[in-house]
């Protein structure tokens, strides 16, 4: 009956720490939803080491046929950090094809929306690794993800593209030196980082102090602006273990003040101490804490297999639905 509330039940994902919500909302006053028209839609945390601590994700499956303004304006009106289309490949080595959508631009790649997407993937029967890989088509290229462990215990890692380190120094940009203003600086240079996203990394004395920081995010907004990156990503040592960091990324370019998880950050960073501390403790890979100082406990893996950088974690789908959305 047109306006009445349909199919409203909760059930117990997989891994029993999590609920979702399946759902059909109501048709509008008047109206009558097409049924077939319905898309399904899935809401994941990504990277998350605690129920809830990691990156959200919005998942659309089904919408081939949506045009590139509708997919933008399905992102913009979920608000999240970034939202993903699964679509069939166009190019016959991938498994499957994702789009990229953040509220206001498509993106060409992206750490945690690649590894959502890819647990989306398997857990819908879209695609099935080969070898222990999935190849994702996205824009910037075909990329692998390791696919490792099963059901709630699986891990994906994706493959970082290349990084090209720009420039380096706390002198490399006029906007640099007030942006880490009042902050020590540890081993490594800060550097503007290239590789399917640009990010200023800055490394820290110490953890203590980067979890205490108050950066100035229009001292990082004004950097993003004039340098054309994502904004800013400090990391430190973690003050117990030697095989762990310690990452907060303020992404204002893009209009984030602060992300809870970033896995394309984390592939620069990666890359970064690869490169400029072959024989260091983090010379193989790492663990990554992140988010805390904002509520979110997300843990990321680095792996460093040679010139390969891996970074990944695992999924967890939230809520299953179905989506009623006129492109």
């Amino acid at each position: 009956m047109p306006g009445r509330s349909v199919d409203i039940a909760i059930a117990q994902c997989r891994n029993r720490r999590y609920s979702f919500i399946i759902c059909r909302f109501a048709p509008p006053p008047g109206g009558r939803v097409n049924r077939m028209s319905l898309l399904r839609y899935l809401h994941l945390d990504v990277f998350a080491a605690t129920a809830g601590g990691g990156n959200h994700l919005g998942v659309v499956i089904g919408a081939d046929a949506w045009t590139t303004t509708a997919m933008q304006r399905f992102a913009r009106w979920t608000t999240l950090v970034e939202t993903t289309f699964l679509l069939p490949p166009t190019d016959p080595r991938a498994s499957y094809r994702v789009r990229i959508f953040t509220p206001h631009k498509e993106i060409p790649f992206a750490g945690h929306p690649s590894i959502g997407s890819a647990h989306a993937a398997l857990e819908t029967g879209l695609a099935t690794p080969v070898d222990g890989l999935l190849w994702q088509e996205c824009d910037a290229g075909v990329l692998p993800i390791r696919v490792e462990g099963h059901a709630d215990r699986r891990e994906l890692l994706l493959q970082s593209p290349g990084e090209r380190v720009l420039l380096t120094g706390r002198d490399a940009h006029p906007l640099l030196a007030a942006t880490l203003a009042g902050i020590e600086c540890g081993t490594l240079p800060p550097a503007l980082v290239d590789g399917g996203r640009r990010w200023w990394l800055a490394e820290m004395a110490d953890e203590a102090g980067l979890r205490a920081w108050q950066p100035d995010h229009a001292a990082i907004l004004a950097l993003a602006q004039a340098s054309d990156s994502m904004g800013l990503c400090a990391f430190a040592r973690a003050a117990q273990g030697e095989r762990q960091l310690v990452v907060r990324a303020f992404p204002a370019g893009v209009g984030i003040v602060e992300d809870p998880a970033s896995g394309a950050a984390n592939g620069l960073i990666a890359a970064y101490i690869a490169d400029a501390e072959p024989d260091g403790p983090l010379a193989r890979g790492y663990q990554v804490s992140q988010g805390r100082e904002i509520g979110h406990d997300a843990q990321l893996i680095v792996r460093i297999d040679g010139d390969a950088i891996w970074v990944g974690g695992r999924s967890h789908i939230v809520i299953d639905g179905s989506l009623a959305w006129s492109p």
